[in-house]
C-alpha cells in the first residue's frame, strides 16, 4: 500500500511544520495567519483552504500528535493485558512522541492556549485512554499515578533536553555534559519501563 501524501495532505503537513516554527518564535498569542501564509509563500486565501483560523492549526497539531496515541491504543484494545502489553505500549509511545518532539514542545509552552479549547480536551481524553491501557484492569490509585508517570517520562526528558540546549553550558557546574536526542529518548524509555514495571498485573 503507498504512503505517498496527497498534495493536500502535503500542503497541511508544511502549514503545520510553518506555523510551529512561528509559534516557538513569536508565541501562539502574537502568530498571526498572515504571518503564517508569508512564511510559506502563499497567499491567505490559499492559507484558508486548508485552514480558517489558528484554532484550526492548532486542532491539525492535536490530530497529528494524536496519530501514534490512536494507532496504540487500537493494537492495544486488541490484547488481554499483560507486562509484555504493557511495555510495548510504552514503546509505541515514546516512539510516537519523539517522532513528534516539535508538537510536543508547542504543548509544553502553549498551555494557555490549549486549556479549554476543544482540541486539548481531545487530546487529555486520549490520553486517559491511554494510561488506562498502560496500568490495566482492577488498578489501583497506585497503579494509575505509575502509569500517568511512565508516559510522562518522555515529556519530561525532552523537556529537560530543550533546557539544557536553551540554557547552552550555563550551569556546568550542576550538570554534565547535555545529552542527545537519542541519550534522552534512550533514558526516557528506560525510566518509563522502570516505573511501569512495577503495575502488578491484577492489582487491588
Amino acid at each position: 500500500m503507498s504512503t505517498t501524501l496527497s498534495p493536500r495532505s502535503d500542503t497541511r503537513s508544511r502549514i503545520i511544520t510553518v506555523a510551529l516554527e512561528l509559534f516557538a518564535e513569536n508565541g501562539y498569542e502574537k502568530t498571526s495567519l498572515r504571518e503564517i501564509a508569508d512564511r510559506l509563500g502563499v497567499t491567505k486565501a490559499a492559507l484558508y483552504y486548508h485552514f480558517k483560523t489558528k484554532d484550526d492549526i492548532v486542532h491539525g497539531i492535536v490530530e497529528a500528535m494524536a496519530q501514534p496515541i490512536d494507532e496504540a491504543i487500537a493494537w492495544g484494545e486488541k490484547q488481554p493485558w499483560s507486562p509484555e502489553v504493557r511495555d510495548e505500549l510504552v514503546r509505541r509511545f515514546a516512539a510516537g512522541m519523539v517522532e513528534r518532539a516539535p508538537l510536543l514542545r508547542f504543548f509544553h509552552e502553549n498551555q494557555p492556549a490549549l486549556r479549554g479549547s476543544p482540541s486539548g480536551h481531545e487530546f487529555k481524553q486520549r490520553m486517559i485512554g491511554m494510561i488506562r491501557l498502560v496500568h490495566g484492569p482492577n488498578a489501583s490509585f497506585d497503579d494509575r499515578l505509575r502509569a500517568t508517570m511512565a508516559l510522562f517520562s518522555v515529556n519530561s526528558a525532552l523537556f529537560l533536553l530543550k533546557q539544557d540546549l536553551d540554557d547552552d553550558g550555563a550551569h556546568p557546574a550542576q550538570c554534565e555534559e547535555t545529552a542527545t536526542l537519542e541519550q534522552a529518548v534512550a533514558a526516557s524509555l528506560t525510566v518509563a519501563l522502570e516505573i511501569a514495571g512495577r503495575i502488578e498485573p491484577g492489582a487491588a
